[in-house]
């Protein structure tokens, strides 16, 4: 079975929503990038929501200075899109989710291939969450305090989680992996 791993870059707050400029997708110290290109060796599709999905598509592709890696990984990746609105993804490899995310993610899961990674897309996460359908937590917190924005977590969600890996960094990022706890 396919593992769903959530990656997200959050505030030391608790947002995932960027409205302030705390985080820089194409400025990661050397340090942060080993992790996330050990992360990302892992993964082989990644699922978006709609608007993450057009941001990403209208950033990633087009850069030509592009030192991370990032756009050509994203160019090679199998993409899902969820959308109930959008008829042609416009970007290689992308697959549209028109129904029902929960039980197109569930039959995602059930085949034997990499890990599926789900970034952004806070709509998205949300009923995914709910549905108990998350192996893993990835998260990069970020020393700064927002004050406002959505969570990766819906309100009144409760789980316990079971710390796999931390790391900090000298920029004042840190890394956790969590897993849901099966007791």
């Amino acid at each position: 079975m396919r593992p769903l791993v959530i990656t997200q870059n959050i505030t030391a707050d608790g947002a995932i929503e960027m409205l302030d400029d705390w985080f820089d997708p194409a400025d990661s110290p050397a340090d942060q990038r080993a992790i996330l290109q050990r992360d990302s060796a892992a993964c082989d599709a990644i699922l978006l929501g709609r608007q993450t999905f057009e941001d990403f598509r209208g950033y990633w592709p087009a850069r030509t200075d592009d030192t991370t890696g990032i756009t050509d990984e994203l160019n090679q990746l199998t993409k899902y899109v969820v959308t109930s609105t959008m008829t042609d993804p416009a970007w290689e490899h992308s697959t549209i989710i028109p129904g029902d995310p929960v039980e197109a993610v569930r039959d995602l899961k059930q085949g034997e291939s990499a890990e599926i990674s789900l970034t952004g897309s806070i709509t998205l996460c949300h009923p995914l969450i709910a549905a108990g359908l998350v192996d893993e937590y990835r998260l990069w917190t970020y020393p700064y305090v927002q004050g406002r924005g959505r969570r990766l977590f819906p309100d009144g969600h409760r789980e316990r989680l079971e710390l796999l890996e931390h790391r900090a960094f000298d920029s004042g990022v840190t890394y956790t992996r969590w897993a849901p706890r099966k007791d």
